[in-house]
């Protein structure tokens, strides 16, 4: 639901893809959850950044006075939330030396020994060039126990309402920037299906991005209070443009 983000600073990527590269590349899958699902979007690339360079994966940098390592996560993931499928995309500097068919399980077992707990690495293959993006992603909010089914009806309600209608124009403030954009977040939205002890929430990710966790709570009148935990994205549907 908030889409976004490569010869740049990965943190800059425009929203749901990493551009098209013609060097060696690892993606890796990967779940966060417990305290690290506070992390930042730019801190999460500098955990997996520092993990990279203990681990010796030989990142990529871009040219220039000031490189940036080639790291991408092609759909950003809101502060707080949890995830049970993340993407990130390493574009590396050399063609890893490879003689027993094994640089893939050694390098995922050594990621994995790198990271914080609460990362989970899931997934490490070597892909050829492309570009990867999100199309869409499902969100699953569970509600308290005490107010689950007196809310299953309004959220079946206020969800029809939503996807029946033409546009929801919600307001949107940008960081850093007194101005708040209008922005209609209904073409982000594919489907909310209240479910018992909670709603699945799946959303398109387009070139404009996609809807945001709050702005999903404030289109089905969802209060913090009234969840039974953090939002988790349960799935991601991933697509890998091949170049040339």
């Amino acid at each position: 639901m908030e889409g976004k983000l490569e010869t740049r600073d990965s943190r800059l990527e425009t929203p749901g893809a990493a551009s098209v590269s013609t060097a060696p590349t690892l993606v890796v899958r990967f779940r966060i959850g417990g305290t690290v699902r506070f992390l930042s979007h730019a801190e999460t690339l500098r955990v997996f950044q520092r993990a990279c360079a203990r681990v010796g994966i030989p990142v990529k940098y871009s040219a220039g006075f000031n490189p940036h390592p080639r790291l991408s996560l092609p759909l950003p993931r809101s502060v707080g939330v949890e995830s049970d499928d993340e993407l990130l995309v390493i574009r590396l500097a050399d063609e890893p030396r490879d003689t027993d068919g094994t640089y893939e399980a050694r390098m995922r077992r050594a990621l994995q020994e790198a990271l914080p707990a609460g990362i989970a690495v899931t997934g490490l293959e070597r892909v050829g060039s492309g570009s990867f993006q999100a199309r869409s992603a499902e969100y699953w909010i569970c509600l308290r126990a005490d107010l689950a089914a007196d809310l299953t009806d309004r959220l079946r309600r206020r969800g029809q309402a939503v996807l029946a209608s033409e546009s929801w124009v919600v307001e949107r403030k940008l960081p850093g920037d007194r101005r708040v954009r209008r922005i209609d977040v209904r073409p982000f939205l594919d489907a909310i299906q209240p479910v018992e002890h909670g709603v699945m929430v799946k959303c398109n990710v387009t070139a404009a991005g996609s809807i945001r966790i709050e702005e999903i709570l404030q289109l089905l009148e969802l209060e913090r209070e009234d969840l039974a935990g953090p939002v988790r994205r349960t799935a991601v549907e991933w697509g890998n443009n091949k170049a040339g």
